[in-house]
């Protein structure tokens, strides 16, 4: 069955696509997407977004979707990304009592935002660890 792709395919997908296409032929029956086909297609939705990449390589969009989520906002491909920034503190900040404005955002858009006071900055990084490992 030939699928209709459309005209405004980055040319960074077609690569991808093709592999997909000759995998599907190779196969017979019912198979599963081997994992590094979906690694393939979980990145390229974080770049182009899930509907548009379910759309030209022929995935379902749920299936889609449910690979992607289930990497995480802070994974890329098979491991953990590593933090870009990471701000180190003197002693006397850590043990002093802040007062501070956080924000929170997810993958998803979704925002959060903390105003705390009287907390050490030792509290606010075990927190903040929490959150970003699904713990609290």
């Amino acid at each position: 069955m030939s699928r209709k792709q459309p005209a405004d395919v980055p040319a960074t997908l077609s690569a991808t696509r093709r592999q997909l296409e000759q995998w599907r032929h190779q196969q017979s029956g019912r198979k599963r997407l081997p994992p590094e086909l979906w690694a393939k297609a979980v990145a390229l939705a974080r770049e182009h977004g899930i509907n548009k990449i379910a759309r030209i390589l022929g995935l379902k969009y749920e299936s889609l979707k449910k690979h992607l989520e289930a990497g995480g906002p802070y994974t890329s491909g098979p491991g953990k990304a590593r933090p870009e920034f990471m701000e180190l503190l003197p002693p006397e900040m850590m043990s002093s009592s802040i007062e501070c404005t956080t924000e929170w955002e997810n993958a998803g858009g979704g925002k959060m935002r903390m105003h705390v006071k009287g907390a050490s900055m030792a509290d606010l990084a075990s927190f903040a660890r929490g959150l970003r490992d699904g713990g609290a």
